[in-house]
């Protein structure tokens, strides 16, 4: 696994228990940015339960600036059946306005790319909003390909209640 890494006053390290608080404060931040603020429900509990408890569903990378928090990434393993390996899907990555331009976001996505090539992992992924044209360009610059051929699909509480209920369908 890679090691936390400092360049010129740049940490990233996989987040311990203890850093909680941030975590959630990065992703109320991000949702304000995404202008989903009201969407988010995530509380310190489920963090806890979902990201160090006994089953942990994804993990989380900060990144510190001159010891100062600058942003984070929240990944998942995901599996290519055609691949017929594992992947790495980025669910949020951020960094602080006052922190951008400075190589925060390309650090953390080396590292998660560090991370897939040493954990056999076929593909990196990750969405991002049409309208974000500043993130959009950046992961194009990077090499990343839009998937212009895919549609994201969701379905989530009463649609995804109704699903579960055998009698709903």
């Amino acid at each position: 696994m890679p090691e936390s890494r400092a360049e010129v006053g740049l940490e990233i390290r996989f987040a311990a228990e203890a850093d909680v608080p941030l975590i959630l404060s990065l992703i109320r931040e991000l949702a304000e940015y995404e202008r989903l603020s009201a969407d988010v429900v995530a509380d310190e509990a489920s963090l806890k339960e979902y990201l160090f408890g006994g089953r942990r569903y994804a993990e989380t990378l900060l990144a510190f600036f001159e010891g100062r928090s600058a942003g984070f990434a929240l990944f998942f393993h995901n599996f290519s059946t055609f691949l017929c390996r594992p992947g790495i899907y980025l669910e949020d990555l951020f960094v602080w306005p006052e922190f951008r331009g400075k190589g925060i976001g390309k650090a953390l996505l080396q590292f998660l790319g560090r991370l897939a090539v040493e954990r056999k992992c076929g593909r990196l992924e990750w969405a991002v909003l049409n309208w974000n044209e500043p993130a959009i360009g950046f992961y194009k610059n990077l090499g990343a390909r839009v998937m212009d051929e895919w549609t994201v699909f969701r379905l989530a509480g009463e649609a995804l209640h109704r699903l579960a209920d055998k009698s709903g369908v």
